[in-house]
Parts: structure tokens; C-alpha cells; sequence
């Protein structure tokens, strides 16, 4: 038998290097954590002209350094890592990782790679590796290329470590890459505590001292409130909320915090939930030593809740953008005494040595197993405690308020009337009158306010009733309808013949089409309340606007209205809640539909119409309705305001105000050339 063997090409190396981790942060990072791994207490980071090509990337530890073994056997070993997660460091640390690639990507961004490693074990000698990657790029299969390691005194023999030096970079870093670095390293060893034999990176980058700063701030004694929660490895759950100055608040048992769970225990990997929120305002701040501008900047970089396991944080968890606890959602549903990603900083922690969770294979987070959801269902649910009961807390504060206003107006105006009295007699009427008629105008104002209010209560409760009416109906009612019509018209044609047509076709025609509106109210309800639309995604402008007017061209057929589409070539596309843009669709055409039924308008025309210019998208909503009669046109996007005996007066109001949170502007026209009114909005896009 011949002696064959698997070899491989310089390109496989290559490949490896720059897909695995291809941007600055990811890569550095990576050799950061070789850092802890290797009991770093510090971990310097020096960017030298890296905004352009050929710069310097220095990255040095005091860690335990290596061996010429222990460099031929592990650091040079691409694909395997004597590390494992079971067995702890020196100073109690559980290895970040176990597949021995993550420091390839970084030394592949330069033409040159230097080690020098001074080894705790070995004090007197140091170690030298020079990897000139043009050199390994020319050679046929890997085993071609050797590598030279230098073994010297090691000088005055004091103090252990690793610096790795990449030359020559192939690309330059402008700001952002170096700021999403800076924000790695905050990150990356717990900036939460100060323990002395932590872990403590650090940055230095000539070109942007504020990010060096930015590394360093901490404002956790500046939160209002601290949520602490814990699960124990049986799975059961405590929690407590303090504030700034350190009292507790309240406190909750397992029983409290996991109804969701059905009072069982989590099942999930010990763990603790730290979050603190932030109140960011003037008031708040005036007792404070920082500012909220700076806080506010803190969080927009830190913000959100992190995970560290086995004390290494794990991306994507709280980077910008990645709310995976859904913060976000829950205040957008439920605004009130709700923490953001905006106003928040939090972190979970786990120790998994029984390795519960499972990471992904890119290390992209973990894979949502069981034991990942039933984690996550912890934090959420702890969360939801300290909402509830921060929002219970906010409603007796103001059922004293609403006790004690009465009370407090009481005694003024009794002040006000013994001022009067007491006035000169020539005086007394006119202050009187005066007084009399701001009394009338505050109670006019307080009307209009009370009627306001209990107008969005009104449509919430209508809201609700609609759709609890469209789920039920979805779900037994509409089915049993069409099944019936499908039966009649199936016995009457076999039982009348020829009479169908004359007798029965049109009634049951009719009936059809009045139960496809019905189905587009139902389906449509239940589109508006889908909480999954009040999450920021991309939108396809023209691809949503096709599928809202499919959705309702039932319900337009049904009255007789003809449905006209001009949208411009071309796919552009923005960033926002697909239910802002859908309110703003469907109350359009609710207007439409509306002027079409209080003028009686017959042959019935909408036209829905786009354009494009530059970074600006318009969609153009008009009719052949009366146009816009018997209200000033700039009064139209007032809430509460309308010609409608029955209306509301709050579609458009909704839709000048979902068109300002997509960061637009609205405007309408009286009579266009269809002759009813032309409603545009103009909304800023990403792309076409």
C-alpha cells in the first residue's frame, strides 16, 4: 500500500483567516481573549496608523505566556486547542473557547504576524516567531512552509506575558471600526465589577483619544433603579430591586417570579440578572455628579443587556441593535415604568460547567435550546416583575394625586376669595370677574381633556372588541358561512335547473361578496394588532403596499370601488414598524371610503401612486370623492376634529403622526385631478 496523506494549500489558511473573522473587532478581539486564557490581568491594545494601510497592531498581556512546546502543539495548531471549558486557569477562569481558530483571522490582517512569549514556568528565556505571510502564500502545500522559533535570555527575567505584533496591515480602520473595538473591550471583561484580579483591557489609539476614555467610564451609582435576580442550578428563581442609594424596594420568591413558567423551576444553568435603569432627565440628575448627556452616551454605546458566560461576554447579545430579552417591544406595547436598550444596562451571567448551552459554530451566539429559552424566560420574567410592580407603585402615586388635587384646588381657591375679600372695596368686582372667567376657562379646558381622554379609551376598547370579534370569527363562524353558501348554491343548481340563474345566483353572489368584506375586516384587524409589526425591520415600500391593498381588495370590491396602481420603478426601502406604515395605508383608505359613503359617490375611484426622487419616496393616496369640504385643510390633522357625524377626527391625526415617527412629512390637496382629495406622504429611504 502506498503511504497517502490529506494535504493542504496555503489558500485554505487564507480563506479561513479572512471569513472567519473579517472585521477589526472581531479579529483583535479574539487575541484578546487569548489574553485571559492565559490569566492576563491587563491586556494592552495599541492601534499605530491604522486609519490607513500598512499600520501596526500591538496587542500585549502579562498572562502566564508560553513554552516552545506549548507554541508548536497549541498556538501554531489551527482547528484544535488543548483549552476546555471544564477545566479552570490558574486564577479560577473557564477558557473562552475550544476550536484553536479565532486568532488566525487577526493575524492574517497584516502581511507580518510577530510572537514574543515569556513563559511563567521558563523565567530566564524568551521565545520569538516571525510569520511572513507572502512567504507562506508562495509555498506549494502547507508542510513546505517552516517556521523559525528564537529562543533568548529573557531580559532582566522579570514578568511573564504575550505581545503579538500584526505588520503591515492590508486595509486601514477608520472611526467606527475602532469604535465598535473600543466597545468590545468595555465589554469584554465585565465592565460591571472592579475585582483587583480581573480582567482589564485596555486601548490605545493616538488618532481618538476620546475612545481610549470611553473604555475607562463607568455611571452604575448614577441608576435609579437595580434589578438583581438569580436561578439556582435546580432552577429556582429570586429577585429584588433597589434603589440608587441602595434600598431595597421590593423582593419576589420563585412563586412570584415564574407564573409564566407555571410555578416550575427554570430549566436552565445557574445564573444572576443584573440591569440597571436609568431615569434620564434634569431633575433626576440634579442629585447626581454626572450629566445626563453623559450617561446618555454611555448608554448608547453599553446599553442593553450582555451575556457573559463562563466570564467572557458573547455577541451578538446587547449589541446595538440586538435586543434579544425584547425590551424594546414589551415598553413599545407598554411604555410605561418599562426599561429600554436606550435606558438600560444589564448583564447575565452564567457558569455552565455542565455545558447546558451550546454555542454556534461561527461563536455568533448560542442555539436557542431549551435550556437557552427557558434562561431567557427567566430574565423576561423578571423584567415583567419589576415593570409590574414599578407601574403598580406609579398608579398609587397617582390615585393621590387625583385624591389630593381636589383638596389642594379647594384650599386655593379659598385663598383666592379671602385675597378678594380682602381687596379694596373699588377693586373687588373686577378681580372677582376676572377670577370667574378663568375659572369657566379652566373647566372648558378640563372638559376637552376629559372628552380626549375617554376618546382613546373608547377606541382602545373598540380596538380590543374588534379584535377579539376578528379571531373568533376567523376561527368558526366565517368557515361555517361560506360552508353554507358553498352547500346552498351546490343544492339549489341541482335542484332548480334553469331557475338558478333567474332565482338564486344574485342573492348568492351577494352574499359572497359581503362575506369577503367581512373576512378583509377580520383579516385586516388582526394584521393591525400582530405584535410582530411594532418591531423595526426593513420595509420594501412597494412589496407592503401591494400586500395592504390585496388584503382590502375584498372589502373595495364589495363597494364598488375601482383600485388604480402607479408605483414608480424600482424597489426602495427603509427602516422602521411596518404597522406605522400600514396605519398610515389603511386609515388613507379608510378616508377614501368614508367621503365615498357621506357624498355618495357611484363608479368609485381610488389611486395609490409613488415616486422617487433621490433619497425621498412619496405615496400619493387620491379619489373621486367630494374632496375635502366644510373644515380648513390645515385643521384636517387635528385630533378629534372631522365632518363626520359618526367620526373620530383621529385618522389622519394617526397619520401625520406614524409619518413623522418614519421621520417624513404629510401634506394634502382639497381637490386633485381626480377631483376628490390627494393625501402625499414623503418619507426618507436607505436605498432604491
Amino acid at each position: 500500500m502506498s503511504d497517502a496523506r490529506l494535504r493542504f494549500s496555503p489558500d485554505i489558511v487564507r480563506r479561513l483567516g479572512e471569513e472567519l473573522n473579517p472585521t477589526l473587532d472581531k479579529g483583535v478581539l479574539e487575541l484578546v481573549k487569548n489574553a485571559y486564557d492565559a490569566d492576563a490581568t491587563t491586556c494592552r491594545v495599541e492601534l499605530r496608523n491604522t486609519d490607513q494601510a500598512g499600520g501596526t497592531i500591538i496587542v500585549e498581556d502579562n498572562g502566564d505566556g508560553m513554552t516552545v512546546e506549548q507554541i508548536v502543539n497549541g498556538w501554531l495548531v489551527l482547528g484544535r486547542s488543548e483549552k476546555s471549558t471544564a477545566q479552570e486557569t490558574r486564577l479560577g477562569r473557564i477558557p473562552a473557547g475550544s476550536k484553536g481558530l479565532g486568532r488566525l483571522a487577526a493575524l492574517r490582517m497584516g502581511a507580518t504576524a510577530l510572537l514574543e512569549t515569556s513563559a511563567t514556568c521558563e523565567p530566564a528565556s524568551s521565545h520569538r516567531l516571525l510569520i511572513d505571510w507572502d512567504e507562506f502564500d508562495r509555498a506549494n502545500i502547507v508542510d513546505d512552509f517552516a517556521l523559525d522559533i528564537q529562543t533568548n535570555p529573557h531580559k532582566n527575567q522579570v514578568g511573564s506575558g504575550t505581545k503579538v505584533v500584526i505588520g503591515n496591515l492590508k486595509a486601514g480602520f477608520g472611526r467606527v471600526p475602532v469604535k465598535h473595538l473600543a466597545r468590545e473591550l468595555i465589554m469584554l471583561a465585565d465592565p460591571f465589577a472592579d475585582d483587583p484580579s480581573g480582567f482589564r483591557p485596555e486601548l490605545l489609539v493616538p488618532e481618538y483619544d476620546d475612545l481610549e476614555v470611553l473604555v475607562q467610564n463607568r455611571y452604575f451609582d448614577d441608576a435609579e433603579y437595580h434589578l438583581h435576580a438569580e436561578v439556582t442550578q435546580d432552577g429556582y428563581a429570586t429577585a429584588k430591586v433597589s434603589d440608587w442609594k441602595g434600598a431595597v424596594l421590593y423582593e419576589a420568591g420563585h412563586g412570584r417570579l415564574s407564573k409564566s413558567n407555571g410555578g416550575t423551576p427554570y430549566g436552565c444553568p445557574r445564573a444572576t440578572f443584573d440591569l440597571w435603569v436609568f431615569i434620564l432627565n434634569q431633575k433626576t440628575f440634579s442629585t447626581r455628579q454626572s450629566t445626563v448627556g453623559d450617561v446618555r452616551e454611555w448608554l448608547s454605546e453599553v446599553g442593553g443587556v450582555h451575556f457573559y458566560y463562563n466570564d467572557l461576554r458573547v455577541s451578538p447579545y446587547g449589541n446595538p441593535g440586538d435586543d434579544w430579552l425584547g425590551m424594546n417591544l414589551r415598553r413599545a406595547q407598554s411604555p410605561e415604568e418599562r426599561p429600554s436598550t436606550n435606558t438600560s444596562i444589564g448583564r447575565i451571567t452564567v457558569l455552565d460547567h455542565r455545558d447546558d448551552l451550546v454555542q454556534k459554530t461561527d461563536r455568533s451566539g448560542f442555539i436557542e435550546n431549551e435550556a437557552f429559552m427557558q434562561l431567557r424566560l427567566f430574565a423576561r420574567d423578571s423584567l415583567e416583575w419589576m415593570a409590574v410592580r414599578r407601574l403598580d407603585d406609579a398608579e398609587k402615586r397617582r390615585e393621590q394625586i387625583r385624591t389630593e388635587a381636589p383638596k389642594r384646588t379647594g384650599t386655593a381657591k379659598r385663598r383666592v376669595e379671602e385675597a378678594i375679600s380682602a381687596a379694596p372695596e373699588q377693586e373687588r368686582e373686577a378681580i372677582q370677574r376676572a377670577f370667574s372667567s378663568y375659572e369657566s376657562s379652566r373647566d372648558r379646558e378640563i372638559n376637552v381633556l376629559q372628552r380626549e381622554v375617554q376618546l382613546y379609551r373608547t377606541l382602545s376598547t373598540a380596538g380590543i372588541t374588534a379584535a377579539t370579534f376578528a379571531h373568533e370569527s376567523n376561527a368558526n363562524p366565517f368557515k361555517i358561512i361560506s360552508q353554507s353558501i358553498a352547500a346552498i348554491e351546490r343544492r339549489t343548481k341541482q335542484h332548480v335547473g334553469d331557475l338558478y340563474d333567474k332565482l338564486f345566483k344574485g342573492p348568492i353572489n351577494g352574499t359572497k361578496r359581503a362575506l369577503g368584506s367581512l373576512s378583509v375586516l377580520s383579516t385586516a384587524t388582526l394584521s393591525l394588532v400582530d405584535h410582530e409589526k411594532r418591531r423595526t425591520a426593513r420595509i420594501d415600500l412597494h412589496e407592503f403596499i401591494h400586500d395592504v391593498l390585496k388584503t382590502y381588495t375584498p372589502f373595495l370590491e364589495g363597494r364598488d370601488v375601482k383600485l388604480i396602481e402607479h408605483l414608480a420603478p424600482g424597489n426602495p426601502f427603509l427602516r422602521g414598524q411596518p404597522a406605522a406604515l400600514e396605519s398610515i395605508l389603511t386609515n388613507l383608505l379608510n378616508n377614501s371610503m368614508a367621503a365615498f359613503e357621506d357624498a355618495g359617490t357611484r363608479h368609485r375611484i381610488i389611486q395609490i401612486a409613488s415616486q422617487l426622487s433621490g433619497d425621498r419616496w412619496q405615496l400619493s393616496v387620491s379619489d373621486n370623492g367630494p374632496g375635502i369640504v366644510g373644515i380648513p385643510t390645515a385643521d384636517i390633522w387635528l385630533p378629534g376634529q372631522t365632518t363626520r357625524k359618526h367620526g373620530t377626527g383621529l385618522g389622519l391625526t394617526i397619520v401625520r403622526d406614524a409619518t413623522k415617527d418614519l421621520g417624513g412629512s404629510v401634506h394634502a390637496i382639497e381637490r386633485g385631478e381626480l377631483g376628490g382629495a390627494v393625501i402625499t406622504v414623503e418619507l426618507p429611504i436607505i436605498g432604491a
